[in-house]
């Protein structure tokens, strides 16, 4: 599947330019850029890093499954060491919430290799201590997974942009397979977990994906996303049948992080 999907992105890169015009990250430092987008918030893991994350309920974040894990030891990390910092801007946060609990899906296994067939899978939840229940902080729907060529956005904390968020309105879905959405959105280390946006016919943005990783094809960088659907039902359904204890899978072959694959392609995890 790998090996297929690279293909799949490689014959896409060069296509492209008939899709809509992308738009360039543009930072929401001022409180009027980010009216609208402080449910996506900053999660700092144990004061060694920090991913992306959004609420989809007032005490439930989305994120990437591989944000809860050690990348040294690859342990699951403590959850109650992570905190989110909602609509977090230039030192001060819309919302302040430490993580109770963690739900990691079932078939995601963290090895600290990145390649894509554990994409499809790199979905987590975090219960927040307490619900966020402030007028400005809305919990984002989430919705079917986008078509090849639709139009997405993408909003995220990353490298050398840690004190505010940034949006891409406009990026593109150069193809979809399995559960993986392969887009043009920009994303660098931290994005992990970043919610994926479509934007419905009366604008209002609805997550579609989860940042996993970003690869490199012929030095085109792309961006892969954990389409929703089945795995967030199925984590959901658990988050309220298990009451967080932790879930295990199987062991799958990864590329390693910065390796390159058999088809060319360069994985990564942002």
């Amino acid at each position: 599947m790998g090996r297929w999907l690279v293909t799949f992105v490689l014959s896409f890169v060069i296509t492209t330019t008939a899709l809509a015009q992308e738009e360039k990250l543009r930072r929401l430092e001022s409180g009027e850029d980010a009216r609208g987008w402080e449910a996506v918030g900053r999660l700092d893991i144990d004061g060694k890093g920090f991913c992306t994350g959004a609420l989809i309920a007032p005490d439930v974040v989305l994120t990437a499954a591989h944000c809860l894990y050690d990348t040294e030891t690859h342990n699951r990390i403590d959850e109650t060491r992570v905190s989110f910092l909602a609509g977090w801007r230039n030192g001060r946060a819309s919302a302040y919430r430490n993580v109770k609990r963690a739900m990691v899906h079932k078939a995601y296994v963290y090895d600290g290799q990145a390649s894509s067939f554990g994409v499809r899978n790199d979905l987590a939840l975090l219960e927040l201590d307490m619900p966020i229940r402030t007028g400005r902080i809305t919990p984002f729907e989430t919705a079917a997974q986008p078509r090849r060529g639709d139009n997405v956005g993408v909003v995220s904390y990353a490298k050398d942009r840690s004190d505010a968020p940034s949006l891409q309105e406009v990026c593109n879905v150069m193809a979809q397979q399995d559960g993986i959405l392969v887009t043009s959105c920009d994303v660098d280390f931290g994005s992990s977990g970043a919610p994926i946006f479509s934007f419905a016919e009366d604008g209002k943005p609805k997550i579609v994906s989860v940042v996993s990783a970003k690869a490199e094809t012929d030095g085109n960088p792309v961006a892969l996303g954990t389409a929703l659907s089945m795995p967030l039902a199925e984590l959901q359904a658990e988050l309220v049948a298990t009451k967080g204890k932790y879930l295990s899978g199987s062991q799958t072959r990864r590329v390693r992080v910065g390796q390159k694959s058999e088809s060319g392609a360069k994985f990564v995890k942002p």
